[in-house]
């Protein structure tokens, strides 16, 4: 698609180009290999490396039809790359999940900079304490109220990495950040799930690179976003030790939901097995955070997991698990159930019925308490 010059279309192509190159990156593959996915997925259609490299610097602009099987081969939503083609400033403040705006951005810094003027840094107890919080608040507050919240903190902590113990609240810090965009945003959320991984390492503290890993992987597998990346993270994870942890059983349902979504229902349920045994081992009964991984919370997981497949029993086995054992504090997890049973609709061919269903139960949610992966899962729903 030619664009014309001095009407914000090569703005666009930039942008646009900018963001393939930055799925494909994130899926370690170069541009041949991406053309070769392309030729699959378009059914054999004619299109080469020097394609995709004019597309990402912007000096072209593929067309609709192109875009699809983009989406599909960088394992993206279409609307991703259809908003940024069609308009760089409604992807860049909605599908990047309402970044930092300047204006926030200027008293972030202004915050930074009062702390490093009168010294008055956090000891590490305030700062364990803070991540303490952040577990719990996470479960229940909207994704832009804990963004900003982490923003301001992690301007002041990067200016107080000096032990191995502050790299791992940056790492798990940090992983919490990436958890606030969308993880089919590709260039935020992985970044800062790869930012996580790097403190955590820094810290050296084993259990943390096994967490931050894990929890990137299920976040990306549940809400089906860069299958690559929680299937490379969640591999990670599973190699750095083999005793039971809930960084472990994170990474192992994380695989299990790429597994489902590709389609590859045995290879779901071994990992399923396998997250039961881990489980056995290493679930919490601590309910409120999201450092923790409860019963009802593994069910939420085997719930959406099964919807997928079409396995409706088992659905419907976690969606009882969780009614029984759901703290009456955290509503959204109710919301993500309904959701699911939407989803289990529309896979039984009730389209109409599923969708609205799922549309209603995210519409009865306040506002303020929605999620981006509840609105990933609409999304999927509608898809599906």
């Amino acid at each position: 698609m030619p664009f014309s010059e001095g009407s914000g279309s090569r703005a666009r192509a930039v942008a646009l180009g900018a963001l393939i190159r930055t799925l494909r990156e994130s899926l370690g593959w170069s541009q041949s290999r991406l053309a070769a996915e392309l030729c699959t997925v378009a059914h054999h259609a004619t299109v080469t490396r020097e394609n995709i490299s004019r597309w990402e610097s912007g000096k072209r602009m593929p067309g609709a039809w192109w875009l699809r099987h983009l989406a599909t081969a960088l394992q993206v939503p279409f609307e991703v790359l259809e908003r940024a083609a069609v308009d760089r400033r409604h992807f860049i403040t909605n599908v990047m999940g309402g970044s930092i705006a300047p204006l926030v951005a200027s008293d972030l810094i202004e915050h930074g900079f009062a702390a490093a003027l009168d010294g008055s840094y956090p000891s590490m107890d305030d700062w364990e304490h803070t991540v303490a919080t952040y577990g719990r608040d996470y479960l229940t507050a909207g994704a832009g109220e804990i963004q900003q919240r982490l923003a301001a903190d992690l301007v002041v902590l990067q200016q107080q990495l000096d032990t191995s113990r502050l790299w791992a609240v940056s790492a798990t810090l940090a992983t919490l950040y990436g958890k606030t965009f969308p993880g089919t945003d590709g260039a935020q959320a992985l970044r800062w799930y790869q930012h996580a991984a790097t403190f955590a390492d820094r810290s050296g503290n084993q259990d943390t690179r096994i967490w931050v890993r894990g929890r990137a992987a299920i976040a990306l597998g549940y809400e089906g976003a860069c299958l690559h990346a929680a299937d490379v993270l969640a591999e990670q994870a599973i190699a750095l030790g083999e005793r039971p942890s809930v960084g472990r059983l994170n990474a192992i349902m994380g695989k299990a939901h790429v597994a489902a979504i590709r389609g590859d229902a045995r290879a779901a349920m071994v990992l399923l097995e396998e997250g039961r045994r881990v489980f056995d081992a290493a679930g919490s009964d601590e309910a409120d955070s999201d450092y923790a991984v409860p019963w009802w919370r593994f069910n939420v997981f085997i719930s959406l997991m099964a919807a997928r497949l079409g396995a409706e029993r088992l659905a419907l086995q976690a969606q009882d698990e969780v009614a029984r054992t759901l703290p009456a504090s955290l509503p959204r997890f109710r919301t993500h159930l309904q959701m699911h049973r939407g989803l289990m609709l529309v896979r039984a061919g009730d389209r109409d019925s599923g969708v609205a269903q799922a549309r209603a139960a995210l519409d009865a949610l306040p506002a303020d308490k929605h999620s981006l992966t509840l609105g990933m899962l609409m999304t999927e729903i509608e898809r599906s």
